[in-house]
């Protein structure tokens, strides 16, 4: 089978031939219908230097994936070849607290051998390849009618992201409350979708290209913004001088977070998203008082069927652009150039 793959750090991954897997014991193979092109694989191909992760090379990469099952191994109930399936990317332990919760972005025993490290294209195999061999059937969860792969795959990320950020902060968006989401890419057109389909807050959407905006009108955003000194008094005005209840910043970089501190409110909430890379200077006078800052990876298991049922009910629209596997570098070339809108989608 074919697999975009990396195989030494710094380096481009290289479009391959590799072995199909076979699954064993507890496992399922998924034939993949579609692999979401992420802005944080820009950071594993060209940024991490040999040693920073605890992962082995050659790995193929693509986390964001849906198919269909092709095969499962023994033990496996309730997974029958032929059933459309997303793949719930993280990949822990299975039986430490945080596992046990359906959160295994943050299993406490990643460090332990044997566990497995990473998850989906994050030091294991992924799915950008016409094959993805899940470890355990848990994280294949299966898809609602109406839903397809191609649309499916970007929501166990760009979609389940997101909608950690805003589930919890939902006791904070409020009829009378507003949200900011700054970046309207891959992760905010959804996130401005969620925040309108969840709750009954207003969203000002911010980005510096004038389509993303569109987009984000598009989802629903009430307010739309250019990023720069407007914004805040834009905030001000449409909330009474309080400023925004909930902030998320989908970028992440120096400039965002400083906006990002600079329209919230008292006991407002700032999640930060992005990779960006940026930092936040935190002291006393620094941020409204008791302004909550956190950061999120991924979200539950539990929570990506929440997302999934959003879909299938035509509450969330993922903003798809389609390759070829053939094309995965292109994908990933115009993600870095930062020509796309939406989400690039490798369909195998």
């Amino acid at each position: 089978m074919r697999a975009f793959r990396m195989r030494d750090w710094q380096t481009d991954p290289v479009l391959t031939e590799v072995d199909t897997p076979e699954p064993g014991a507890g496992q399922v193979l998924v034939r993949v219908g579609g692999a979401g092109v992420c802005h944080s694989d820009l950071h594993v191909i060209h940024e991490f230097p040999p040693g920073q992760m605890p992962w082995e090379l050659p790995f193929t990469l693509g986390h964001e994936n849906a198919g269909w099952v092709e095969s499962v191994g023994a033990g496996v109930t309730g997974l029958e070849p032929g059933m459309p399936v997303a793949v719930y990317g993280p990949w822990g332990c299975g039986v430490c607290d945080q596992c046990l919760r359906g959160v295994d972005t943050y299993c406490e025993r990643q460090s332990e051998a044997p566990v497995e490290r990473g998850g989906a294209g994050l030091g294991l195999d992924g799915g950008m390849a016409d094959y993805l061999l899940v470890p355990h059937a848990r994280h294949v969860v299966p898809l609602p009618d109406g839903l397809d792969p191609v649309t499916a795959a970007p929501l166990t990320d760009a979609g389940l992201t997101p909608y950690h950020a805003v589930r919890r902060s939902w006791p904070k968006l409020t009829p009378a409350a507003l949200a900011v989401i700054i970046g309207i890419g891959g992760l905010g057109h959804l996130a401005v979708q969620i925040v309108k389909a969840t709750t009954a807050a207003r969203v000002l959407a911010v980005d510096t290209r004038a389509e993303a905006l569109e987009l984000a009108r598009r989802f629903g955003a009430d307010l739309t913004a250019e990023p720069g000194d407007g914004v805040t008094a834009l905030v001000r005005e449409e909330t009474g001088g309080r400023g925004a209840d909930v902030v998320i910043d989908c970028v992440g970089s120096d400039g965002t977070l400083t906006l990002a501190s600079s329209v919230g409110r008292v006991l407002g909430d700032l999640t930060i998203v992005g990779l960006g890379g940026g930092q936040l200077p935190v002291s006393f006078f620094s941020l409204p008082y008791e302004m909550s800052v956190q950061t999120t990876y991924w979200g539950s298991r539990p929570e990506l069927g929440e997302v999934l049922d959003l879909a299938a009910r035509g509450l969330l629209q993922t903003e798809v652009i389609r390759f070829r596997l053939d094309d995965v570098a292109e994908a990933y070339r115009h993600l870095e150039e930062g020509t796309l809108t939406g989400r690039a989608v490798v369909t195998p």
